[in-house]
């Protein structure tokens, strides 16, 4: 009896060295109870189990030997080979060819190095791993959405296409993106001309003279610039007029000057909540009718958005680290560059705009533009010849100067945001009381200041603000 169990052990240990696999789990039992057996066999992929019937067998044979593989060991015990996932059935016939047991026989991934993997490549991670079938079903709370993309990936090397996913994202996914627009434009426009006229007669009546340049260039403005009237025509900061008579003849002197200075400012602070992976978008302004002509010759008319636009899709990477794709545009319409025809007078617009992917952790800020226009202009006129005479020459020439500049700054910041209670929150008209007629009547009070007096926005309105207050930064 030992040689014979001492055998069984050899041929088992030469049939693992053969197939160069890992050591065989602990053998099962097979009961096998009226011609049945209960419980089916569980055979890890590219593993082996040894089983061990109660009742004695002379022949095996499996239904799919691309899923499992089989060899006796002995009239009791069975070695099974897991090759592909899935299920067969083994059948064992006794010594009279009769019908022992046919047994189900489930190949699945190997969920126990699968396991060992997923813990040394996310260690702490709340991940449960079961099998369904021939898959791997995936369950519990991971912290991140990169995490969830690794222990999908890692399944899918063990159950390629066979992964099902039960997991979800824990901690923040909402992003709130704090986005300032601000905008400088500065103008510069300077001018000054000088213009002449001249009307009379001289030498003796011999040379009569009529004429004038620049303004003073037409009968209609010359016959008011000698009669002491501005040209109507005059379109500058400061202008001057006197003359002089020369015998019969008479002289008028036109000075014009022009000096402007203009500075704008313009600034929008949008603040917008999506949830992580989901677009969130913004418009400060208004839309514009533009008619279109259609192949039946029909008018239809579309509306293009102007003013501060934003769009953004934020993506909780790990942890505090958000990626956003964000697309933001400031428009403004502008009648100078506009045109008209068919009746119908459509203005241009002027349009600046950005498109950007970028990464930051919360809090942190990027100024993702800055566009900067600079348009300079300088013109200088003259009367031919005369304006090139020294000294005398600058009452034949004029000269303009026109400088614009604007620059746009886009600054965002995001935020990952949870909700809370609506009574925590105020509104600007929440301080605003409407006033009782006689407020209105007799003391001309169109509001009146209240605070909020429940909730958070009342705690926060009881606090006194007195002191020092503000930021501490370390």
């Amino acid at each position: 009896m030992g040689q014979k169990r001492l055998m069984q052990a050899a041929l088992a240990g030469l049939t693992l060295a053969v197939t160069g696999l890992p050591a065989a789990v602990p053998a099962q039992n097979l009961t096998v109870l009226s011609g049945s057996i209960q419980e089916p066999i569980d055979v890890p992929l590219n593993r082996a189990v040894v089983v061990e019937s109660d009742v004695p067998f002379t022949e095996l044979s499996i239904a799919n030997p691309g899923i499992a593989d089989i060899s006796s060991l002995s009239d009791r015990t069975i070695y099974v080979l897991g090759k592909a996932p899935g299920r067969t059935t083994l059948t064992l016939l006794g010594a009279d060819g009769q019908l022992i047991a046919n047994v189900e026989v489930r190949v699945t991934p190997d969920v126990a190095e699968f396991k060992e993997r997923l813990e040394q490549i996310l260690p702490g991670q709340g991940i449960e791993v079961r099998t369904a079938n021939d898959g791997i079903v995936l369950s519990g709370t991971v912290d991140s959405i990169v995490d969830l993309d690794r222990a999908l990936e890692l399944a899918n090397r063990y159950a390629p296409d066979r992964v099902s996913n039960l997991m979800t994202v824990g901690g923040t996914q909402q992003v709130m993106l704090q986005v300032r627009f601000a905008e400088m434009q500065r103008s510069v426009s300077k001018s000054l001309s000088s213009s002449l006229g001249l009307q009379g007669v001289t030498l003796g009546g011999d040379l009569g003279l009529t004429g004038g340049t620049g303004t003073l260039n037409n009968a209609g403005a010359l016959a008011n610039g000698f009669a002491g009237n501005l040209p109507g025509s005059n379109a500058n900061t400061g202008a001057v007029l006197f003359g002089f008579n020369a015998g019969g003849l008479e002289v008028g002197l036109l000075l014009e000057a022009l000096e402007e200075r203009g500075v704008v400012r313009t600034l929008a602070e949008p603040n917008l909540t999506a949830l992580s992976g989901q677009t969130a978008s913004f418009l400060a302004g208004g839309e514009y009718p533009v008619p279109v002509a259609q192949e039946d010759g029909q008018v239809s008319v579309e509306f293009k958005p102007f003013g501060v636009e934003l769009s953004f899709v934020p993506r909780v990477v790990d942890g505090d680290l958000i990626n956003i794709e964000l697309q933001a545009a400031v428009s403004s319409l502008d009648p100078a560059n506009g045109f008209t025809q068919g009746g119908f007078t459509i203005d241009a617009f002027r349009r600046r705009e950005t498109s950007t992917t970028v990464e930051m952790r919360d809090g942190e800020s990027f100024a993702i533009a800055g566009l900067l226009s600079d348009d300079f202009r300088d013109l200088n006129g003259q009367v031919p010849w005369l304006g090139d005479i020294p000294v005398l020459g600058a009452l034949f020439r004029s000269a303009e100067y026109e400088r614009q500049q604007s620059e746009l700054v886009i600054i965002v910041t995001p935020h990952l945001v949870t909700p809370t209670r609506g009574e925590a929150l105020a509104l600007p008209t929440d301080r605003v009381r409407p006033p009782s007629e006689r407020d209105l009547f007799m003391f001309g009070r169109v509001a009146a200041s209240q605070a909020p007096s429940a909730g958070g926005a009342g705690e926060v309105a009881r606090q006194d603000f007195s002191g020092s207050y503000g930021y501490v930064m370390d």
